[in-house]
């Protein structure tokens, strides 16, 4: 029975989650709309094992949101995950963001595409059937109203995450629904790290990076 505190920051959710054998046994997160992670991750850390009433040293193992996401986020929540793994010498689980934010909804037919709000009109996005399989890679892409063309005339099409008010305000297709309120959280990364663990499917902790799919650029403040 393996025991893994799953890290997700790859968005303004803050979220923290102890899986144990796979299932969740404690949550504690918070979307306050403000990037905080770098206040609240580790106390939120302390609290999630204080309530499992489970110490740092019975952990089998580190899962942390690999990406695409905020470039700060990322690098807050992997830089977190590979200090403990080499402080506690446990191995380093990397989840998909996009993969675990798709698990949030259970439709019966028809396909799943989570997208997370990058710039402008641009989103990061990947296509899932409602079994859960990608059938599309995760990419950047600029949304227009023909994204999605193939999928939404093929039938039902759920999208969710942060990136979903950009093309709701431009897709009019009967087949499309849009859950614009849905962000990643660290609970559905308890069945994703345990399946990984179980088969070894570990990252090298030195050389292991946050998958930002695009460069950061950095902008100057306007305060």
């Amino acid at each position: 029975m393996a025991s893994i505190l799953c890290i997700e920051t790859s968005t303004t959710n803050c979220s923290i989650a102890l899986s144990v054998n796979g299932s969740v046994a404690v949550l504690i997160e918070d979307n306050s709309k403000q990037f905080s992670h770098a206040e609240r991750l580790h106390t939120f850390i302390e609290q999630v094992l204080t309530e499992a009433k489970i110490s740092k040293s019975s952990l089998d193992a580190i899962a942390v949101s690999k990406g695409p996401g905020s470039y700060t986020g990322l690098r807050i929540g992997v830089s977190s995950a590979k200090g403990l793994c080499f402080a506690l010498d446990v191995p380093l689980i990397s989840i998909s963001t996009l993969e675990s934010l798709a698990l949030q909804v259970k439709p019966k037919k028809g396909m799943i595409v989570p997208m997370l709000d990058a710039r402008r009109m641009e989103v990061y996005s990947a296509v899932f059937s409602s079994e859960g399989n990608q059938i599309r890679e995760t990419q950047a892409e600029i949304l227009d109203e023909n994204s999605y063309a193939q999928y939404l005339q093929e039938g039902p099409v759920l999208f969710l995450g942060s990136g979903v008010e950009k093309f709701e305000s431009i897709c009019q297709h009967k087949n499309a629904s849009f859950f614009s309120e849905k962000l990643p959280s660290a609970s559905q990364m308890a069945a994703l790290a345990e399946a990984k663990y179980k088969i070894s499917d570990i990252e090298n902790v030195a050389y292991f990076e946050p998958y930002y799919l695009k460069d950061f650029l950095a902008t100057v403040s306007k305060k």
